[in-house]
């Protein structure tokens, strides 16, 4: 875990004023930069040491093999890995013939910067040799925004106490040696060197490799070229293998000169374009990125940026660590998806390899909410990637016996590559996640031409589904059975609530889709019959409830279950699935993560008040936050049933988890869930902020420790600003014309909010709160409030 701020706390940096060798690893996911299409760990620029190296492009995978201890009709065959392509960061220094190594010799200051306004990962090193010879080196390094194949480097070296011979070598080098990946020698095998030799090509100032897949047939280009600017007699030469090039520069620096060497890096694949195609557009990449130059490039960076703070910023007051730490998820995020371009955003996005590089349902549950609100463009490709993948669920329905189209637990591609049934293809609420993120994305946006193109096709075979899945009993109530919620710890169970009620979304939905266009839904074969037994399921659908104890059930019959034995739980046992059997944790009271509290965040029109403070406190106490996805949700739904000080505690835990690396697994990649949970965590629990009936509404009260919240939103093409304090909240407009209006509501009162003038209104005061929540024990938030400062 990383130490107790480990980093400053400052608004708009996340600032390393040492380098820790315990946890270099963690930091380089930290620092990781990325567009959606290209990622860059936080690597060291020499390469060495590391604790991880990896760059990354969306999507560009090796299949491996899936173990069984025994096979069974239906299970996945293949699964598909991230793979760690060629390394474009090394530059590698020698002063003197001596390896710049931060290992030897001495490191008298070293700093690094991630800049969240600027998009870059600044270096500051002071380093004495063991022979006494010092340099000072500067690096600044960025992944394009704006051109999406590109990422540059600038590396300045500077003689500090005397004449120096440097030599930079400046490298790429393909199938690097990693860590294991995975204890399967069958695996490991498919991993180790995935990328076969193509093409290698030198020039004077760079080089250009170009690499395929062992078994996917994926093919990799990436170039690089060399503006130098040094003293007089800087020599320049490149030599090249078939996984490494080189261009190494040398030069003598007297005292005070520096030698400034920028790096361009372009990268590019495909699993159909041509060798000679892809060296093409690596080459043009490259031409573009040296027309505008590394001042142009870092200009037009801090413009993007600028334009997407200016919609998306959330400011904080109150508490700086979650100021800093919401920024720094929504950099991220935004890292995430911004140039995906109808590719996924995986848990880890590009940062590193956990979870093999897959996209789960967090995409569309915790990521794409945040990106509807902050970035539309990028929830519009992430939603035509998962209809591009439409083909594959529909053959896994088929494969399954059912109908519609059965989305994937995890993938990169599109087909199913868990090969754990109970927490993986039984996880059907997948497929209401995506019909949810697709209609929360058209009511906000308004993008009724991609709700034609593909949302229709999205939402009638998601209903499909359900209407197969599902079935009615003999008192007509609608059942969904054997299926896991988002707690994996009670699986394979009948009538999950919240895999229920997204289903009934869904249905709704999907009926409300084919009204809106008859002649494209009459093309996919949907008829008024079928349409209606849509309806038909969703209001007969069966939601569980314990009469006696007046909360509901998770899943049919689970408050009849054993109780787990949470006293005789040491801390040490948890996560509890590393600890303890499935069969086991599958039939007691024990929940992983937030199930039931998350179907009251994004379906709370389906539970009354009264219901949602008893069913908080039952679950409560229940719940072990196992995963990362929970703390954020207990956070939105403790703000609301009026426990605003345990909200920010769990908000702290969201927001804080890779800065801190509370879950110890920092170092495979950041949490994108929890990063995006933070922003869901202030908007939507102390914003108050819900979508149900297609409309806004509000309902903020801030916890005691902040005094303000304030927060943009995307609404049909216009910017609403939501200031909260603590007694008041103004609503504005920006950006737009004097026929522009937001109809909302706040607290139940409804609201017109034009350009000509904001709106503010009361806070009303909070009902009283109850008894407070129990945790099990043991299990309280991981990060309290620090102590106010006297």
């Amino acid at each position: 875990m990383i130490r107790e701020r480990a980093y400053p706390v400052e608004p708009w940096h996340v600032r390393e004023t040492r380098l820790d060798m315990d946890v270099l690893a963690q930091s380089e996911s930290v620092f990781a930069l990325s567009n959606g299409h290209v990622g860059l760990r936080g690597n060291l620029d020499e390469g060495e040491p590391h604790g991880l190296p990896g760059t990354y492009l969306n999507s560009f995978y090796e299949l491996r093999p899936l173990p069984y201890a025994e096979a069974g009709y239906g299970f996945p065959e293949s699964g598909q890995t991230i793979v760690n392509v060629t390394n474009g960061k090394l530059i590698r220094l020698l002063v003197d013939d001596e390896p710049l190594d931060v290992r030897y010799g001495e490191l008298l200051a070293h700093e690094r910067i991630l800049d969240l306004r600027a998009g870059t990962l600044h270096r500051e090193l002071h380093w004495r040799s063991p022979a006494g010879r010092e340099v000072k080196v500067r690096s600044t390094r960025l992944v394009s925004f704006t051109q999406r194949s590109v990422a540059a480097i600038s590396y300045e070296v500077e003689a500090v106490d005397g004449p120096l011979r440097l030599i930079v070598q400046s490298e790429l080098v393909a199938n690097e040696s990693l860590p294991a990946q995975s204890k399967d020698p069958r695996v490991a095998a498919v991993l180790e060197s995935p990328l076969l030799a193509e093409e290698e090509l030198t020039t004077p100032d760079g080089g250009q490799l170009i690499h395929r897949t062992k078994v996917s047939g994926l093919r990799v280009a990436v170039a690089m070229e060399h503006e130098v600017h040094g003293p007089d007699h800087t020599t320049i030469e490149s030599e090249g293998y078939q996984d490494w090039v080189r261009t190494t520069i040398a030069c003598v620096l007297q005292p005070g000169q520096k030698l400034r060497v920028i790096k361009y890096l372009t990268y590019g694949w495909s699993s159909r374009r041509s060798l000679p195609a892809l060296r093409d557009q690596v080459g043009a990449a490259l031409a573009g990125a040296r027309l505008d130059g590394w001042d142009g490039l870092h200009r037009e960076q801090r413009n993007y940026l600028d334009a997407f703070w200016d919609a998306s910023d959330v400011l904080v007051e109150g508490d700086p660590e979650v100021q800093q730490a919401v920024r720094f998820g929504l950099f991220h995020v935004l890292q995430a998806g911004a140039r995906a371009e109808q590719r996924p955003i995986s848990a880890k996005g590009l940062t590193g390899p956990g979870y093999d590089g897959h996209a789960f349902w967090d995409t569309e549950m915790f990521v794409l909410p945040v990106l509807t609100y902050t970035q539309p463009s990028a929830v519009r490709s992430a939603l035509q990637w998962r209809h591009s993948t439409l083909e594959s669920a529909r053959e896994r329905a088929e494969t399954l016996n059912l109908r519609g189209a059965a989305f994937p637990w995890r993938t990169i591609e599109g087909p199913e590559s868990s090969g754990y049934w109970p927490a993986g293809t039984a996880a059907f609420h997948i497929a209401a996640d995506i019909a949810d993120a697709m209609r929360r994305y058209v009511m906000v946006s308004g993008d009724t031409q991609l709700e034609r193109e593909i949302g229709l096709e999205l939402l009638v075979e998601t209903a499909r589904l359900w209407r197969s899945i599902g079935h009615h009993d003999r008192h007509g109530q609608f059942h969904i059975d054997g299926v896991t919620g988002p707690d994996e710890y009670t699986a394979v169970k009948n009538d999950n609530i919240y895999t229920n009620l997204m289903a009934q979304r869904n249905l709704l939905a999907a009926a409300d889709v084919v009204m809106r266009y008859r002649d494209e839904a009459s093309h996919l074969g949907v008829t008024d019959e079928e349409a209606a037994s849509w309806r038909d399921a969703a209001t007969s659908m069966h939601v569980p409830y314990d009469e006696e104890l007046g909360v509901h059930q998770q899943v049919e019959g689970f408050t009849r279950l054993q109780e787990w034995d949470f006293t005789h739980t040491p801390a040490e046992k948890y996560p509890l699935l590393l600890h303890y059997p499935y069969f086991e944790l599958y039939r007691k009271q024990v929940v992983k993560q937030a199930d039931l509290v998350l179907a009251m965040h994004w379906r709370g029109d389906a539970f009354t008040p009264e219901q949602k403070v008893r069913n908080f406190l039952y679950y409560e106490r229940r719940t072990v936050r196992d995963s990362s996805l929970s703390a954020c949700t207990q956070s939105v739904l403790a703000a609301e049933v009026g426990h605003p000080e345990l909200a920010h505690t769990y908000l702290r835990e969201a927001a804080l988890m890779d800065l801190h690396d509370l879950n110890e697994n920092t170092r495979d990649g950041v949490h994108m869930a929890s990063l995006a949970g933070a922003w869901l965590a202030l908007v939507s629990g102390f914003g108050g902020l819900r979508d149900h009936d297609g409309g806004l509404t509000f309902a903020p009260r801030l916890s005691s420790r902040l005094s303000r919240l304030e927060f943009s939103l995307q609404w049909r093409g216009l910017a609403l600003r939501v200031d909260v304090r603590p007694h008041q909240t103004t609503y504005s407009l920006r950006h737009g014309g004097p026929d522009d209006v937001v109809e909302l509501r706040h607290h139940d009162q409804l609201l017109r909010v034009t350009c000509d003038e904001p709106v503010t209104v009361p806070v009303p005061p909070a009902d009283p709160s109850g008894p407070p929540p129990e945790q099990p024990p043991g299990r309280s938030p991981l990060l309290r409030l620090p102590e106010r400062e006297q």
